[in-house]
C-alpha cells in the first residue's frame, strides 16, 4: 500500500549572486520514502534542451551554495542529451548519487542504437547509473536493455492497458527498478502499486519544488590565471598557491571536491591534498565550464579578503612556531573558513554541511577547540584590536608581542599583494 509523503512548500532562495532558476521534484517509494529527486532547468524552455543546457545545470547544481540543498543526500536524477552524455563535465558529477536519464532517439534506427552504445557502456562501467524511458522496451533497443538501472513508465502517453503490458514485460525481462511518472490521479497510483512498479512520480505526489540558485563564484581573473596554470603543467603546490590567494576559489574546490564525490571520510588535509585529490582533469572540466558560460564575479567582496587575512595570518603564527607543516595547512583552512559564513549569509555550521573537512579544523571553526581554535580566537582579537584580548590570547599560545606584530604585518602585507 502507498503512504502519502509530507507535503513540501515551494520556496526560493535568495543568493549572494542569483542563478539559474531550478526544480526539484521528489521520486518516492511506496512507503512515500522520497528517494531522488529529478532537477529540471526553469529558466529555459523544453525546447531548448541542448547539451549546452545539460551542462549549466550540472555547473549550477554543483556550484550551488544556499541552503536549499540541490545535490542533498538522496538520488538526483538529470535529464541529458545525447550529445551531453559525451561530455567532459560528467567527471565533475558523483556516479554514486547522479543518475542519468538517457532519451529516446525518436525514431527506431538500429544503427544508430548501436552508435550510441559505447558511450553508454563507457558511463555505466564508470559506475553511473542509467535511466531510460519505456521506450527501451522496443525490439529496436535491445542492445540499451542490459545497461538499464531505471525505466520510466510515462503515464501522460500510456493507456492503461499498454502500461500493465509493459510493466508486466519489464519485470519478467529485466532487472531495472520501475518509474512511473506523470501521476496525476489516485487511480494511476493505485494501478502501478498493485502491478508492481516501486518508484513513483507526478504531480498527485509532489508538485516540483522551486530553489533559486545561490551562486559564490571567483573572478575572472583568478579562473584564467588558474586555467594557464593547468596548461603550464604547474605542480600542484604551485595550483595550490594560486588558489589560496582567493579565499572563493578555494571554498569552489573544496565544494567540488564534494559534489564529485571524491572527498575522503576525513577531508582533505590541506588545499594541495584536494587538488591532488580532484585531480587536473575535473578542475579543467570545471574552469572550461565557468568560461563556457561566463560565470564569474566582478569583484571580489570585502569578506573574502578577511578570509585570506585570516587565514594568512594563522598560518604565519603556526611557521613562527616552527609547527609541522600539516598543522600549517589546517590552520590556513580555519581561518578562511570561519569567515565564509559571512561571506555567504549562513551560519558557520551551515558552511561546514556544504564541505568535508577534518574533524580538527570543523571543532575549531564551529567550537573554538583545541590550538587551532585558540589561533582563530587571537586572529579574531587581532582584527577586532582588543588589545587585552590579544595580548592573554598571544600569552596563552606561548607568543612575544614581536611574533604577533610581524605575523599580522605579513599578513597584511600578503593580502594586500593578492
Amino acid at each position: 500500500m502507498y503512504i502519502s509523503p509530507t507535503t513540501q512548500t515551494p520556496a526560493l532562495a535568495t543568493g549572494t549572486s542569483a542563478g539559474t532558476l531550478i526544480a526539484r521534484q521528489a521520486i518516492v517509494n511506496t512507503m512515500g520514502k522520497v528517494v531522488g529527486h529529478e532537477l529540471f532547468n526553469r529558466s529555459r524552455s523544453h525546447s531548448a534542451h541542448t547539451a549546452a543546457s545539460d551542462m549549466l545545470l550540472a555547473l549550477t547544481a554543483l556550484s550551488h551554495v544556499g541552503l536549499e540543498e540541490l545535490m542533498g543526500d538522496t538520488l538526483i536524477f538529470v535529464n541529458c542529451t545525447h550529445e551531453s552524455l559525451g561530455e567532459g563535465h560528467l567527471a565533475l558529477l558523483d556516479p554514486a548519487k547522479v543518475i542519468l536519464e538517457v532519451p529516446s532517439l525518436g525514431h527506431t534506427a538500429a544503427e544508430e542504437v548501436r552508435t550510441r552504445l559505447p558511450t553508454l557502456t563507457m558511463l555505466h562501467e564508470r559506475g553511473f547509473r542509467l535511466a531510460f524511458s519505456h521506450t527501451v522496451l522496443e525490439s529496436a533497443y535491445a542492445p540499451w536493455l542490459p545497461l538499464a538501472d531505471y525505466i520510466k513508465l510515462d503515464l501522460s502517453v500510456l493507456p492503461a492497458d499498454q502500461v500493465t503490458v509493459l510493466t508486466k514485460f519489464a519485470l519478467r525481462e529485466t532487472s531495472a527498478k520501475l518509474i512511473a511518472e506523470k501521476i496525476e490521479t489516485a487511480a494511476q497510483l493505485e494501478l502501478l502499486t498493485s502491478l508492481g512498479v516501486g518508484l513513483f512520480q507526478g504531480y498527485w505526489l509532489s508538485r516540483p519544488k522551486l530553489v533559486q540558485a545561490k551562486l559564490l563564484l571567483p573572478e575572472q581573473a583568478s579562473i584564467d590565471q588558474l586555467s594557464h596554470l593547468l596548461r603550464a603543467s604547474a605542480s600542484h603546490h604551485d595550483l595550490a598557491q594560486w588558489v589560496m590567494q582567493d579565499a572563493v576559489l578555494t571554498f569552489n574546490l573544496l565544494r567540488l571536491l564534494v559534489t564529485s564525490g571524491v572527498c575522503p571520510v576525513q577531508g582533505p588535509t590541506s588545499i594541495e591534498h584536494a587538488i591532488t585529490l580532484l585531480g587536473r582533469h575535473r578542475i579543467a572540466c570545471w574552469i572550461g565550464l565557468l568560461q563556457t558560460f561566463h560565470m564569474a564575479s566582478e569583484s571580489t567582496p570585502t569578506t573574502a579578503r578577511t578570509a585570506l587575512l585570516h587565514g594568512r595570518f594563522m598560518q604565519l603564527i603556526t611557521q613562527a612556531q616552527h609547527l609541522p607543516q600539516a598543522v600549517s595547512d589546517q590552520a590556513f583552512l580555519v581561518g578562511v573558513i570561519s569567515q565564509l559564513g559571512q561571506l555567504l549569509d549562513i551560519s558557520s555550521a551551515s558552511v561546514i554541511s556544504l564541505l568535508q573537512l577534518p574533524s580538527v579544523v570543523t571543532s575549531a571553526v564551529l567550537g573554538n577547540t583545541g590550538y587551532l581554535g585558540a589561533l582563530l580566537s587571537l586572529a579574531r582579537s587581532s582584527e577586532q584590536g582588543h588589545s587585552d584580548e590579544l595580548l592573554n590570547a598571544a600569552s596563552a599560545l606561548g607568543l612575544s608581542a614581536q611574533q604577533l606584530t610581524e605575523a599580522r604585518q605579513q599578513a597584511l602585507e600578503w593580502a594586500r599583494l593578492t
